[in-house]
């Protein structure tokens, strides 16, 4: 019996100024998977001299946006005066709690040259009694992850725990997050979890064809696994993807524009406070985007 029990298709969404980005979660037929309730995946993409693709000052709640960079860089900086160059192989965890505003831009010294680009950015919800939980930010460097090898595959545990080996990165409810390199013909046996018995999971490739328990996986889809169950997941010509999940979310989520919340109550709350510009800046910036 396969472990695979859905099959989510990416849709393209452009976030302006040529970035184009897959688009995994939320999904028509599933709104998260363990606490994630947004998965995009740009790239890999040559951004040129010339191009822009500076994410403007923008407000979150109720979630904790995670980036991970596979290449290129991003500079990060927030309300709370968090001034962060993100790099390739490392964990940037924002939570954004009761409110927090960030930029994402490109660093300086690589404006005016080609480079690659490529990454996801992840939003997991906060449990509903961290939803007015301070903001912070926390950078895991790239030499802090636990990285191994296991069955012809390097393994790095980005968030959680996995084969013996836990993440320093700290979160609000059981998170996993895997970053898998294999290569040709190798099969990762990923264990059942059977202390957490409805732990949710999903594989995602960002390069090449998966197959897990007999069921073929094209490139940029989310196969989502039935909850704790074992897969293996087998990768004939390599390739380069991530397992996501963690424990069900305690709850339906509202998600409007930014904001993610356990009630429309506080959407709308956000929504009066941006509008209104109660909810900080960003030392530095001048610009910031409106409500849509």
């Amino acid at each position: 019996m396969t472990p695979v029990i859905d099959l989510l298709p990416p849709h393209r969404k452009d976030l302006g100024g040529g970035l184009v980005v897959r688009r995994l979660l939320p999904a028509p037929a599933r709104q998260a998977v363990g606490p994630f309730v947004f998965f995009d995946h740009f790239g890999p993409l040559v951004t040129r001299p010339g191009d822009n693709h500076d994410v403007r000052p923008h407000p979150h709640i109720g979630l904790a946006t995670v980036t991970y960079l596979f290449a290129g860089a991003v500079m990060h900086r927030d309300s709370l005066g968090s001034a962060q160059r993100i790099e390739p192989g490392a964990i940037n965890w924002m939570n954004a709690g009761r409110g927090i505003v960030h930029s994402e831009r490109t660093p300086e010294d690589l404006r005016g040259t080609a480079y690659t680009a490529h990454g996801l950015q992840l939003w997991a919800a906060l449990p509903r009694d961290c939803e007015d939980s301070d903001p912070a930010f926390t950078h895991t460097p790239a030499a802090a992850i636990p990285e191994f090898d296991v069955a012809g595959a390097k393994v790095r545990v980005l968030v959680g725990a996995a084969f013996g080996r836990r993440s320093p990165v700290q979160t609000f409810a059981d998170t996993l997050y895997l970053d898998v390199d294999a290569a040709a013909q190798s099969e990762l046996a990923l264990p059942a979890a059977e202390d957490r018995p409805r732990q949710e999971r999903a594989v995602y490739s960002v390069d090449r064809p998966l197959r897990i328990g007999g069921v073929e996986v094209p490139a940029h889809t989310l196969a989502v696994l039935a909850p704790g169950a074992a897969a293996r997941i087998a990768a004939p010509a390599g390739a380069r993807y991530v397992v996501v999940g963690g424990e069900p979310l305690d709850g339906h989520r509202v998600i409007w524009w930014n904001f993610v919340a356990s009630s429309r109550e506080r959407i709308e709350a956000a929504k009066d406070a941006w509008r209104q510009q109660r909810m900080g800046a960003v030392p530095g910036e001048q610009e910031f985007i409106p409500l849509p």
